[in-house]
């Protein structure tokens, strides 16, 4: 059969893909999956459906939908392919259907005479199709010209902004913060998720929800001496955007956070891969847009820091914390005393940074701010290591997981446990690098967490082994307990080593 729809025409004979008239590249599996979904547009297909008549035998993960689901998109528009929660997906655009060529198998001359009068009414009804496209676009783009010629550079105020989230959670749990749409917001509720899982599983979850969800907000709200916190992140396809806000009630908190994503860098630096130039440059402009706005002045404190330029990293944060001070924001006082510690440990200032880290524990302590006491601990425990301390070094790891345990905070706990690990290893402490490798696998089980976790028992145990033969098969069980998830860290990380090490063996 020939499916017609919009300028594409898809023959599921020959799976031949074509845009007004000119053949397009498109995936053999991408192209079954079309198949399927055009052959049967009336019917919602699930995951499992899809799998048992495209692949088939073949043993593959739900991921290779999610893939061929997106491209599927890519090429027609998001709106083509509807996902119907918990169901599946189903074909939107309409679509004409006519026995293909090879189908019909008909004389070259009676061919020639049915072809005539398809292409007199396609081509011209197409043209007519496309001059209106190109008119319409034309006079957008002018409006919109005109528009941003006449209205000063700012946060964005002209275009809805679409948001996915997940209800913001409470350390009590007693309840769950919904977001409403506004002039600048278009909310969507991801209402089968919570903040704690979505926190511990999104290397799972984001890829699968990505396609229909490409921006996640998720995050947690707590109420100290009569203000209120948010600690939030926002997800996108190619970065992540994390950061504080401070109100005077859960209404006031709500509204400095949704002030703060009107700034239209953050959505440059999620939905575009940016080198870390570009991204400092484009950041360095947002602080001079909005100099009080202190999450983007971290931003930018941090992308100093992970480029090396720890000079600058040490003059943002010590501008931070000015702005900190100046705004009575506690918690970004404590985050620019934060930043300034790495960067005296980096420059080996050992001394200098434990002093840093001590203020930024203070600051925490006065609002009560537990996950970022642990924080302050974990980077404590290096310059314990760099001190050749290691009763030092347990006692800040094992504060911090006790700590991030008060808190709730499962994936802080186990970091701790996890890196007290590998410093027992550095300071040849055997019995300990063991019993908390132990003790971190039982809690990721006991907390039930997605099996790409485990992975970082085995990464582990390659970091304790002598011999590059002894580590292969630790770095080959990472990659098959991340199968689902092949770009967390452990999984391409071992990969790497183990190309690495096959090349040096010739097992090419």
């Amino acid at each position: 059969m020939r499916y017609i729809f919009d300028t594409f025409e898809f023959d599921s004979t020959s799976l031949v893909l074509k845009n007004n008239g000119q053949d397009l590249a498109i995936r053999h599996n991408d192209a079954k999956v079309l198949k399927l979904l055009l052959q049967h547009s009336d019917t919602v297909f699930s995951k499992d459906d899809i799998l048992s008549q495209v692949w088939q035998d073949k043993v593959v993960s739900e991921q290779a939908v999610f893939q061929s689901i997106s491209n599927l998109r890519g090429l027609f528009g998001s709106h083509a392919i509807k996902t119907f929660s918990k169901r599946g997906y189903q074909w939107q655009l309409k679509v004409d259907a006519t026995h293909s060529d090879t189908e019909k198998a008909p004389s070259t001359e009676n061919s020639n005479v049915a072809e005539q009068p398809t292409a007199a009414l396609a081509f011209p009804h197409q043209r007519k199709k496309w001059l209106i496209m190109a008119f319409t676009a034309l006079t957008l783009f002018a409006i919109a010209l005109m528009y941003l010629i006449a209205k000063p550079s700012g946060k964005v105020n002209s275009t809805v902004i679409k948001i996915s989230y997940i209800p913001l959670s409470t350390h009590s749990d007693a309840q769950r913060v919904n977001l409403s749409d506004n002039e600048h917001f278009d909310f969507t509720e991801i209402p089968h998720l919570n903040t704690a899982y979505f926190q511990v599983s999104a290397d799972y979850e984001y890829p699968q929800l990505a396609s229909e969800h490409p921006l996640i907000l998720s995050g947690s709200m707590s109420t100290y001496n009569e203000k209120t916190y948010i600690d939030f992140i926002l997800k996108g396809p190619f970065a992540d955007w994390r950061g504080h806000v401070l109100g005077a009630d859960q209404r006031d908190a709500t509204k400095q956070l949704l002030s703060h994503l009107q700034n239209p860098v953050i959505y440059n630096l999620l939905n575009e891969a940016q080198a870390p130039a570009v991204k400092q440059a484009n950041l360095a402009i947002a602080h001079q847009q909005a100099s009080n706005d202190l999450i983007i002045l971290s931003q930018l404190t941090e992308t100093y820091l992970r480029m090396g330029e720890f000079e600058k990293a040490l003059v943002m944060a010590s501008k931070l914390e000015k702005a900190a001070i100046s705004q009575k924001n506690t918690q970004y006082v404590g985050n620019a005393l934060l930043f300034q510690s790495e960067v005296l440990t980096r420059k080996e200032l050992f001394d200098l940074s434990a002093l840093k880290l001590a203020n930024a524990i203070e600051q925490f302590k006065i609002i009560n701010d537990l996950p970022r006491q642990a924080d302050a601990l974990i980077a404590q425990s290096w310059i314990d290591h760099n001190q050749a301390d290691y009763n030092a070094i347990k006692h800040s790891l094992l504060t911090s997981a006790k700590l991030a345990f008060e808190a709730h905070d499962k994936q802080r706990e186990l970091d701790a446990l996890t890196y007290l690990s590998v410093l027992a290893h550095k300071n040849k402490q055997e019995d300990d690098k063991y019993l908390y490798l132990r003790e971190a696998e039982s809690k990721m089980k006991a907390y039930q967490f997605p099996s790409y976790h485990l992975a970082i028992i085995p990464f582990h145990y390659a970091i304790f082994t002598k011999n590059l033969e002894d580590k292969e098969p630790h770095l080959k069980q990472v990659i098959k307990l991340a199968t689902l998830t092949p770009e967390f860290w452990a999984a391409r990380t071992s990969r790497r080593q183990l190309m690495k090490y096959y090349i040096s063996q010739n097992r090419l």
